[in-house]
Order: structure tokens, then C-alpha cells, then sequence
């Protein structure tokens, strides 16, 4: 069946996905050798509490009545055992058992050569093999779902006109769609619910911005530069908490303006290089994977934190020393945020360049001058303590929201449900956190509704506290105060800190499945 051979990790875990689609059994220690986990997992495999916060903030039991799509390598569903979390309506499905995808190379080139890539879209399955280099986004977001449903995603991140051109793309063969969508897991009713509350919020303008608004925001941001300019000789550290109030500011009205898909915004989309020295491709890579796949285990970047803060006791040949003290410590990786997204940026930037990713000379433009205006009217001494003061901000805004909910060992299905069950509001009790927070402390409505601006997340808490109500969401709408989602964080790490490593625990990194890190960060594919 596979006469080639193949060169790349990755045309070795295509080959063994298609080598378990057609034989569970016989191949489940060949594939063993590609996971850096073993084979069988003593945690639950679908839908899990973080097994060290079950004991910090209770909750009650939840059940799913929807199946849960396979999406690992290493565990095939012969080899899990049953999750006691999960009801009798929980099976385990490999990706397309009975329509094995068809992969090779090309001639003398030795690339490899997709003919199927099927994706799902509003119960349309899509063959987009062919268009995946064309994506403007990279090619790697279309993998990570191959054989999966991607509405909820596709809405969220593309503009109506994008919406319109998937129509024209091409469709799946008739009798491969039949067989993936006999394999494939079924819409939820929450998930049919949300659709329809979507189309409701766009007939209704919901993402039409406001020009006041954002005016607002540039403008005290604007005043915070000239600021901390003006008080960077006589008064430093007034200018350094200025500056980095600017940084974070720049960055929060950045990314909304990188999730953005109005005319507006894409005139705005290099506010944040030029403003904050962040790159929107990276951003848009490696932010917009963690929407997609949030907090699954492996997957989410933005909860592989370790070996500097773990949310999770690791298996033992993943620890560190750290992890015993990081309660104590946790306020130095977070002061590093920013200026290792910085790095980042530039990493990145300089990758897209040279592959001559669409936007990326314009980016490399804007970053040039917002390091030439920084040098020029700050000295070191205010900008080096502003970058690590704006990190610390911004650590303390963007980990408490996730951390401490629900984690997923497996790709989720059921992308609203997942949403809400790893999401946490925070609640705010003065005008200058809500200004702080940047739009984040709506973080359920900024998962749902990316593109939507963020203005609009207030008078949508409404909307969506009703649709958990209305739709009995597992766990249903979750908020807590600003300085309770903080203790709650620490309370996290704390307990982790004290807490025994665990064999077999999963690692941060993954183990071969779709999208997983161990394969490559998602900006540097």
C-alpha cells in the first residue's frame, strides 16, 4: 500500500494514522514509538477537570451527551479504557477509519503530495488539498482539521466575504464525504443553538465597529507615549510605568484589531508592531490556535508554560526543580511575557519574509519604525523595566482566564461546549481595570466572537449568560471578580507546586496528534 519512503516526521504520522485507520490492533506498538507518552494514560481521555483544581474550586459532575472524535496517534481506541467522566453516549472514533487518506510524493521532488484533506463546514464536507498552500493564513490550520467539522471556527475568524468563498471550493467525493460523515461526530444541539444566535448577532450589525470608541482607545494610548516621553529624563519611573501602560494598552487595542475583519481593521492590522512591538503574524498563528484548541493539552501553546510555571503535575522526566517554589516565584515568568513575545515577533517576522508571506514586508516596515521612535525617544533605562512591567501586566490579565478550568487531553468536537467549560470571566470593579483589562476580562465573548468588537462584549455577557441558560451548557456562564480569578490562579499554582509528579501525565508539548506541538510551534510552520 505505501511503497515510498518517507523522509519527514510528518509524512511518518500521516503514514501511521492511515496504518491505524485500517488496523487498530496490529499497529499499536509501531505507533508507541512516536509518542512521548505511554500508551495507556491514568487520566481521563475526553473531557476532564484539572485533576489538582477538583479539590480547590468544586464542581459539579458534567456530562456530555455528545460522542468525542479520536484526534491521538498514540492511543487508539481499542486501548483506552473506558472514562469514567463520560456517559454511555462517549465512544471513541478514529479519524476516517474506512477511507484511508491517500498520500504520496511527487515525482523526483520528494514533497509530499496530499490528494485528500476533507474538512466539514455547516454539513458540507470539503476536499481542500489543493487550496491549503493558497490559505492566507498557512496551510497548517487546514491540517489541524482534517476529517473534522470546522464551522464554528471558519465563522469566527473569516469575514462574511471569506464565508462566501468556501462555497466555491471543492467538495469531497460523494462516497468519501458519506463515509466521513457516518465516522464523524454529530452536531450538538448547542452548537446548532449558537449558529443560529450568530446569524441573529449579524443581521442585527453586531460587528459594526465604533469609530468613537476605538478614537477613545488610540487617543489614551496616544497620551501615555507623549507622557512617558516628556517624564523619561526628569521623572523615570513615572515615565517607565507610563510606558508600559502604553506597551500593554498597544497591545490589547492590537489584538482586536488582529482578530478583526472589518475594512477598518484591516487598515489597522499594524497598529500593534508599530505600537507595541508585537507582529500580527505571529500573533495571528500561534493566538488564533489557542482560540481554536483551547486548553487542549499538547495543542493549546498558551498552556505550556512549563518548565518555568505547570498547571498540571508533569510526568517525572518532564519536572523541575521550579515547580516546587513557583507560587513563590511565578511574578518572574511573568514579567518575561512581553519581551519573549517580542522575540517572537521578530522570529517569526523574519521566517515570513523570506517565505514572502502576503503582509509580511508592510509588518517588517512597522516594526522597524516602532524600534527606531522607541530608541529615539526613550533611553534603556525606561525601556527595558517598561518591557518587563508590561509583562507582568499582561501575564496577570491573559493566565487566570483558562488556567485554572476545565483541560482537555483530546480535540474537542464540540467547540462551544469546550469554550465554556474552559473559560472564566473576570468581573470588574473600578473604570480603570476595565480600561486595563483591555477587553479581556470578557474572555468568553472574546473566544465566541473574535472578530467582534470589543466594545460590544458588554451588552453581550447578557446574551450569552441566557444561551448557557436556555441551552443547559455544562458548567454555564462563569465569572469572578478580578482579585478572585487571581487567587484562584495562584491557589493553582500553589497547589501544584506541592503536589507529587505524576507517571504518565500528559506532556505539554503532545504526542504526535493533529496540531501538536512536538511537531512544531504553529508560527514556524
Amino acid at each position: 500500500m505505501f511503497s515510498s519512503k518517507y523522509n519527514n516526521k510528518r509524512n511518518v504520522l500521516l503514514t501511521t494514522t492511515v496504518l491505524l485507520a485500517t488496523s487498530q490492533n496490529d499497529f499499536i506498538r509501531p505507533v508507541e514509538g512516536f509518542s512521548n507518552l505511554p500508551l495507556s494514560l491514568p487520566l481521563d481521555a475526553i473531557h476532564r477537570h484539572n485533576p489538582i483544581t477538583a479539590d480547590i474550586f468544586p464542581r459539579k459532575r458534567i456530562g456530555r451527551t455528545s460522542t468525542t472524535q479520536m484526534s491521538t496517534i498514540a492511543m487508539p481506541p481499542s486501548t483506552k479504557e473506558k472514562n469514567p467522566l463520560t456517559d454511555e453516549h462517549h465512544t471513541q472514533q478514529p479519524l476516517s477509519p474506512k477511507v484511508p487518506a491517500v498520500v504520496g510524493n511527487k515525482s523526483g521532488g520528494g514533497k509530499k503530495s496530499r490528494k485528500t484533506l476533507d474538512v466539514r463546514i455547516h454539513g458540507e464536507w470539503y476536499n481542500l488539498a489543493g487550496w491549503r498552500k493558497a490559505h492566507p493564513a498557512g496551510g497548517h490550520w487546514i491540517d489541524w482539521f482534517d476529517g473534522r467539522d470546522a464551522t464554528e471556527v471558519m465563522d469566527a475568524f473569516h469575514s462574511v466575504k471569506a464565508r462566501q468563498m468556501w462555497q466555491r471550493l471543492p467538495k469531497t467525493e460523494e462516497r468519501r464525504a458519506a463515509q466521513l460523515e457516518r465516522d464523524a461526530v454529530p452536531d450538538t444541539q448547542i452548537q446548532i443553538a449558537f449558529r443560529r444566535l450568530c446569524a441573529k448577532l449579524e443581521k442585527e450589525g453586531w460587528w459594526e465597529r465604533n469609530h468613537w470608541h476605538e478614537a477613545k482607545l488610540i487617543s489614551i494610548w496616544c497620551g501615555l507615549v507623549v507622557g512617558g516621553a516628556l517624564t523619561a529624563k526628569a521623572n523615570p519611573l513615572v515615565s517607565i510605568v507610563l510606558t508600559a501602560l502604553a506597551m500593554t494598552n498597544a497591545g490589547w487595542i492590537g489584538h482586536d484589531y488582529v482578530h478583526g475583519v472589518d475594512k477598518f481593521t484591516d487598515r489597522m492590522r499594524f497598529f500593534v508592531a508599530l505600537g507595541g512591538g508585537l507582529g500580527p503574524t505571529w500573533w495571528s498563528d500561534k493566538h488564533n490556535k489557542h482560540h481554536a484548541l483551547t486548553n487542549e493539552i499538547g495543542v493549546d501553546e498558551d498552556i505550556a508554560t512549563d518548565p518555568f510555571l505547570y498547571t498540571w503535575a508533569p510526568d517525572p522526566k518532564y519536572d523541575s526543580p521550579l515547580r516546587k517554589i513557583q507560587h513563590l516565584i511565578f511574578f518572574i515568568p511573568f514579567s518575561f511575557l512581553f519581551a519573549l513575545w517580542r522575540f517572537d515577533t521578530i522570529k517569526t517576522l523574519m521566517a515570513a519574509v523570506k517565505k514572502k508571506r502576503n503582509g509580511s514586508r508592510p509588518e517588517l516596515y512597522s516594526l522597524i519604525a516602532h524600534y527606531v521612535a522607541l530608541f529615539t525617544f526613550f533611553p534603556l533605562k525606561v525601556i527595558v523595566p517598561a518591557v518587563f512591567l508590561s509583562g507582568l501586566l499582561s501575564a496577570l490579565i491573559v493566565t487566570p482566564t483558562h488556567q485554572s478550568e476545565e483541560l482537555f487531553d483530546e480535540y474537542q468536537p464540540d467547540f462551544v461546549t469546550a469554550q465554556f467549560t474552559s473559560t472564566r470571566n473576570a468581573v470588574m470593579t473600578n473604570p480603570f481595570s476595565e480600561w486595563l483589562w483591555g477587553g479581556m476580562q470578557y474572555q468568553l465573548e472574546h473566544h465566541l466572537f473574535p472578530a467582534m468588537p470589543r466594545s460590544k462584549y458588554p451588552k453581550l455577557r447578557h446574551i450569552l449568560q441566557k444561551f448557557a441558560t436556555d441551552n443547559n451548557v455544562p458548567g454555564g456562564y462563569r465569572e469572578s471578580g478580578e482579585f478572585e480569578i487571581q487567587k484562584m490562579n495562584w491557589d493553582l499554582y500553589r497547589k501544584v507546586a506541592k503536589a507529587d509528579a505524576v507517571i504518565g501525565a500528559p506532556y505539554s508539548r503532545g504526542h504526535g496528534q493533529l496540531g501538536a506541538i512536538n511537531l512544531g510551534f504553529s508560527w514556524d510552520r
